[in-house]
């Protein structure tokens, strides 16, 4: 009987041996194609600095094009009507509206000139109810934000003054697709970011708002209509005389420059007597052979609201990355069992890992990257991760982050290279500025530190003489600073 009971015993032992090693290796297998997905996420997400040259060099090709005719190219390269930057001499009492969410803002700023520059600002945000974003008529909207307007422009103090017998001016600051007719007027082409009212389509928002005005009793001249790209380089130049053009890097991304008017074929207009003209890029559109697009990329745009569209923007913007992060983190936990024998639940939901819970990963510097195995916990519902795993996690946040920084400079290098500033000419040293806005570039340090180099690497001995300048929440202010520059009492005496 002890001979059977040992014997079982050392059968139960060897059984039990086999399943390890077994379990070990099915672990061992599935690490295998975990790794395996990620070296093919890295191969296929590479950008050597020659294929980021060739994405500058396309960029630069794209805008020619777009300036040739309307439709020439996937870049919209829209005719802004800004022709007069502000140049710090600006000096009143001016209004700016900002609208481009569920939110808007209002602001007012007294300009001092040169010596004094902003005297005084003040902001105030106003919530948009739902049923005002997707109401059944123009007027509802435009009412609302009138009446707001009112009632800021009534708590106007003695700080703010306004010349007598002098109406007031706004720059309005409006961030959906328009067809711009004139430095004060364009036609909504589109709703966005959940707003629905058809019977604006096709409307002069600045006649909208101006005739809501009319209907709340205030009386205020909409002297610019800009969007949020044009108005942060406003704010920049008005801040550095150097800036030629701006990026936006935040949920979305957007680009615009200074052209030079002659350069601009489409436009049949008289020539501003600048010389000059912002141009709205809108570069989130564009797209290129060369451009490092994976099946997580195509998939993803192939279920988003606007398929085949704003290609760039879904590589690069903050709305993307995260969502990017959990399509291959999805992958891995089916195929290669990531998280274990079970694929975590919450992971299926699209955009359930925002751009800033990536960062906080990837920022983790701790020894046992405690930071990613609370994110994963919190978000994703992991309750226990292990080390490899979470080492994974900041590996994929490094390749895709380390993507759109670069595919990021090299747009910027682009619009350098449009402007024929990518490289010294004859040992000469000038002084270029590009204003960046967002919370991508500002919060996000290493896509900013990798962008910031990556421009460096592809400018080489040019590299020292261009500036990239943070401009946080250039374009509220900014929309003020163009209704001064482009108001109908310039050239008046200020006194």
């Amino acid at each position: 009987m002890g001979k059977l009971v040992v014997c079982v015993a050392v059968v139960c032992s060897a059984a039990a041996a086999v399943m390890l090693m077994k379990r070990r290796m099915k672990n061992c297998g599935e690490w295998g194609k975990a790794m395996a997905i990620l070296k093919e996420f890295e191969e296929k997400c590479a950008t050597s600095v020659g294929k980021l040259r060739q994405v500058a060099d396309a960029m630069s090709v794209e805008m020619h094009a777009g300036l040739v005719s309307e439709g020439g190219s996937k870049l919209k390269m829209l005719i802004s009507y800004v022709d007069n930057l502000p140049t710090g001499d600006e000096q009143g009492l001016y209004y700016a509206l900002d609208l481009g969410g569920t939110n808007f803002r209002v602001m007012r700023v007294q300009l001092g000139g040169k010596e004094n520059r902003i005297v005084k600002h003040e902001v105030k945000e106003v919530s948009i109810p739902q049923n005002v974003m997707a109401g059944s008529s123009s007027d509802v909207l435009f009412d609302f934000i009138a009446t707001a307007l009112a009632e800021f422009v009534a708590t106007e103090g003695d700080d703010f003054h306004l010349p007598p017998g002098r109406q007031r001016e706004l720059g309005f600051t409006f961030s959906f697709p328009v067809k711009q007719l004139s430095i004060a007027s364009g036609t909504l082409i589109k709703w966005t970011k959940g707003f629905s009212i058809e019977d604006v389509v096709g409307q002069d928002v600045v006649g909208e708002l101006t005739k809501a005005m009319e209907r709340v009793g205030l009386d205020v001249r909409v002297a610019a209509l800009v969007n949020d790209t044009v108005g942060t380089l406003a704010g920049g130049r008005y801040n550095n005389p150097d800036v030629i053009a701006a990026v936006i890097l935040g949920t979305g991304t957007n680009a615009a420059y200074v052209e030079r008017a002659h350069a601009i074929p489409k436009w049949h207009g008289l020539l501003p007597k600048s010389g000059e003209m912002v141009i709205n890029m809108e570069w989130g559109n564009f797209r290129s052979t060369h451009l490092p697009v994976t099946e997580y990329d195509q998939n993803l745009d192939a279920e988003s609201l606007n398929p085949a569209e704003q290609i760039y923007e879904k590589m690069i913007s903050g709305m993307y990355l995260g969502e990017i992060l959990r399509r291959v983190l999805c992958r891995m936990a089916e195929e290669a069992s990531l998280f274990g024998d079970y694929v975590p639940q919450r992971l299926k939901i699209p955009f359930i890992l925002r751009t800033p819970d990536m960062a906080a990963m990837h920022h983790d510097e701790s020894a046992d990257l405690k930071v990613v195995g609370n994110k994963l916990k919190d978000i994703l519902e992991v309750p226990n991760s292990t080390l490899k795993t979470r080492k994974i996690v900041v590996e994929l946040c490094d390749i895709i982050t380390s993507r759109g920084a670069h595919l990021s400079a090299a747009g910027i290098v682009g619009i350098l290279k449009k402007l024929g500033i990518d490289t010294l000419k004859n040992g000469e040293k000038h002084r270029s500025v590009v204003a960046v806005d967002g919370a991508l570039f500002e919060r996000y340090t290493k896509f900013r530190n990798c962008m910031e180099g990556t421009i460096k690497e592809l400018l080489g001995d040019a590299a020292d003489s261009i500036v990239i300048e943070l401009s946080s929440d250039g374009s509220g202010v900014g929309a003020a600073l163009l209704a001064a520059s482009h108001s109908q009492y310039l050239g008046l005496d200020e006194s």
